[in-house]
Parts: C-alpha cells; sequence; structure tokens
C-alpha cells in the first residue's frame, strides 16, 4: 500500500472503535473472580505477565497509542516504569508481589479511560496523518501510522488478553470468554 493512500475510513474507526470496547469486556471479565493477591500470582513458567501486569501493560500500550493519535502521553505516576515494556528483546519480569500493583478496579478503570483518549483522539485527527510512515521495529510489516494503530488497538491488545486466558487455565480456573455477557 502506498502511504500517500492510508485513509482512516468510518469503517476503520468504528472497527477500532468496536474492538476497544470488546477488549474491555473481556478484560473485565478475565479477572473478574480474582483476588488482588491472585491478580499477581504466577502459576509457573511461562505465565509471568500475572493479570495486574498485563492489564497495567495494556494501559501503557493505549496510553502510547493515544499519543500516536495526537494526545499527551498521561498514566498514573510510576505507572509507565512498573508496566512499560519495549517488545520482545526487554526481559524483565514483573514483580509478583501485590502491594507493588494498583488494584483491579484501578487498572480496569484505568483501560477504560486510556480506550477512551484513543476513541476521542480519532475523532480529532485528520486521516492524512495515518499514512506517514512508521519508525519502528515492526516497519517491514507494518510500515504506516495506520497500520501501528490497528496492531497496538486490535493485535496488540488481542494477544495480552489471550495470555490472560492462558494464565487463568495455568491456574486452573474456567474460561472467562465462556462466561462473556451476550449482547
Amino acid at each position: 500500500m502506498n502511504p500517500e493512500q492510508t485513509r482512516l475510513s468510518v469503517e476503520t474507526f468504528d472497527l477500532i472503535e468496536r474492538a476497544l470496547a470488546f477488549h474491555l469486556v473481556y478484560a473485565r471479565q478475565l479477572v473478574e473472580d480474582l483476588t488482588h493477591e491472585q491478580m499477581c500470582s504466577v502459576p509457573g513458567p511461562g505465565h509471568e505477565n500475572h493479570p495486574a501486569f498485563t492489564l497495567g501493560h495494556l494501559c501503557t500500550g493505549a496510553d502510547m497509542t493515544a499519543e500516536d493519535v495526537g494526545m499527551k502521553r498521561d498514566l498514573p505516576a510510576g505507572w509507565q516504569d512498573l508496566f512499560e515494556r519495549r517488545g520482545p528483546n526487554d526481559r524483565r519480569l514483573p514483580d509478583a508481589a501485590s502491594a507493588d500493583y494498583p488494584k483491579k478496579t484501578e487498572l480496569l478503570a484505568e483501560l477504560e479511560r486510556q480506550h477512551a483518549r484513543i476513541v476521542d483522539g480519532l475523532r480529532r485527527t485528520t486521516s492524512e496523518r495515518f499514512g506517514s510512515l512508521t519508525k519502528w521495529r515492526l516497519g517491514r510489516w507494518l510500515p504506516t501510522q495506520l497500520d501501528a494503530l490497528l496492531f497496538m488497538c486490535v493485535s496488540h491488545e488481542s494477544m495480552h488478553l489471550g495470555q490472560l486466558a492462558a494464565w487463568r487455565r495455568a491456574m486452573g480456573l474456567p474460561a472467562a470468554m465462556a462466561s462473556l455477557p451476550a449482547m
């Protein structure tokens, strides 16, 4: 695709808004029955990204995405250091000490706020912004700002919510998707 031809259509905007809304519902369902201590539990190798970290990490990703659509970075104090990672080469593991993490209600409220900021930024920005080329490590496959936006709002969030679903299974908990409320 020629970057100059990239436009944020109404259909694309709707897709992003629906994806973010669904992710929030699913995130709530994934952690609804967890205690604060469970939010920081690590059932074994491969599940070190416990729910508290994962939700906070989604907040930092959404905050960066809001910045990409013209908003200022705006996370609670200390959250960037606690939750932000710089891709798969960042091998820091989350701490399992529950005292280090915000409560589940705070994490979910912040994720909702960050999603609203993305949607607000999208409503305010011009579509031409999304045709510009990105300078990030995935630029070979996702060369435009629109590609990056779709990755962060759809793929990145889905990937981490899938990790939470796998974490639940490793903890012996029932699948959250099966109990999602019907529309």
